[in-house]
């Protein structure tokens, strides 16, 4: 898969991955909360590492240097 995600944008991506997950379990919320939050701080974090995002490509964006 091609990279489409920046260096500064990888980055910012997993921190704000690793504070989501931080407050799925220091925050008390509800159970559907805690799943959607999951979800969303796994993508984040996995794409930050990854370097690519789906939507990014349907978009054609790219954050990176060409």
């Amino acid at each position: 898969m091609k990279t489409n995600v920046g260096t500064l944008d990888r980055v910012i991506r997993v921190i704000a991955g690793l504070v989501v997950m931080w407050a799925v379990f220091y925050v008390p919320m509800s159970v559907a909360w805690t799943w959607a939050l999951t979800v969303v701080g796994l993508v984040l974090i996995v794409t930050g590492l990854c370097g690519s995002c789906l939507l990014y490509t349907l978009f054609n964006i790219e954050t990176g240097k060409k």
